[in-house]
């Protein structure tokens, strides 16, 4: 994706996942690509420098103190403003392992950052890897970063955001119903008022990017989108009267298909544009398989409903291969791309 000229009223913040994965490293690689001008590290400063000295030679870092200082780093400088709170010796942890210290620090990261984010101080967060086990070992009582940020978002005394997991790429958008839950949990999740709530954050979504009356489809949950009721008939009673509600609301969804062949069906190529500008998926594996069939280098996931812009990429800390200095950091680029993308949208 193409790099976009950085914001000058307020820069983007990168938190450093977790320090045991990839995530400083492919970090790292965007700064030695130019690709991170204008964005800051949320991190420990140790951990930055171990992961640039992975990667090649001649990488500075640079400790700024307060977000707006990163115009003040030279270009092809890594800036990293130490997270509050952070153990000493992130550093000295061995990589590709599970550790809790790991999970408590990467935490920490998206909490700093989410607070300069809902003062202002930061345009949008890109967020690396997290490792979901060394949250839960670190007591971290979220599974991942979408449940994190919705509760971290939403003002004191209030009800969480309703918010919903986006993976996109240059191909297919498909926003989720329910995410990380078991199957048999997120099948009881597909409700009237989950699918409907759905339908209107991926449709506000999409008018912030100028999409003014975007095309949703909605998938099914049975096989077939349950073939008239004979293989379930959650399609009938849950999802078609939700799909009808949006569209009388002015929302141009429609639906149910049949969740096999609504991706082929939505995806834009150069020999197939593509029906549909969405498709809500219901469950995390339907949804999530197409997009990264197409390329996990290219996927980028994206928090609707948030009121700041968040991006990361569509994979995880890939512990096989930290600490090579080798590791792919395409998708984490497109995440940043795509996160100056949605802010320049939304500014108008």
């Amino acid at each position: 994706m193409t790099n976009l000229a950085p914001s000058r009223v307020a820069p983007i913040a990168i938190t450093m996942g977790d320090a045991c994965g990839i995530g400083p490293e492919i970090i790292a690689r965007l700064y030695r690509g130019g690709l991170a001008r204008g964005c800051f590290v949320v991190g420990d400063v140790d951990v930055m420098r171990r992961a640039a000295a992975w990667t090649g030679e001649m990488l500075s870092v640079a400790r700024i103190d307060e977000p707006a200082s990163v115009f003040d780093v030279p270009a092809n400088c890594m800036a990293v403003l130490q997270a509050e709170g952070l153990t000493d010796g992130l550093a000295t942890l061995p990589v590709g392992r599970i550790d809790a210290r790991a999970g408590a620090a990467a935490a920490r990261c998206i909490e700093q950052a989410v607070s300069l984010a809902m003062r202002g101080e930061v345009a949008a967060i890109v967020t690396a890897p997290i490792h979901k086990e060394a949250l839960a070992a670190a007591g971290v009582g979220f599974p991942g970063h979408t449940e994190m940020l919705q509760a971290l978002a939403a003002s004191p005394g209030q009800p969480v955001l309703p918010v919903r997991m986006m993976l996109a790429n240059a191909e297919l958008r498909v926003v989720l119903v329910t995410i990380h839950q078991s199957l048999r949990q997120a099948i009881e999740g597909v409700t009237f008022d989950a699918v409907l709530e759905t339908l209107r954050i991926a449709h506000r979504a999409a008018a912030g990017w100028g999409m003014t009356t975007p095309r949703i489809a909605v998938a099914g949950l049975n096989p077939h989108a349950g073939e008239g009721g004979l293989f379930g008939d959650e399609e009938l009673r849950i999802i078609g009267p939700a799909v009808a509600a949006a569209r009388a609301e002015g929302i141009d969804a429609r639906g149910p298909f049949a969740p096999d062949t609504v991706f082929m069906r939505a995806r834009h190529a150069p020999e197939h544009p593509g029906e549909f500008d969405i498709v809500i998926a219901m469950t995390h594996d339907h949804g999530l398989i197409p997009v990264k069939y197409l390329g996990v280098e290219h996927g980028v996931n994206v928090t609707l409903g948030l009121p700041f812009v968040r991006t990361s990429p569509d994979h995880g800390t890939a512990f096989d291969k930290a600490g090579t200095g080798n590791a792919d950091p395409s998708s984490m680029a497109a995440a940043l791309a795509m996160a100056r993308r949605l802010v320049q949208a939304a500014a108008g």
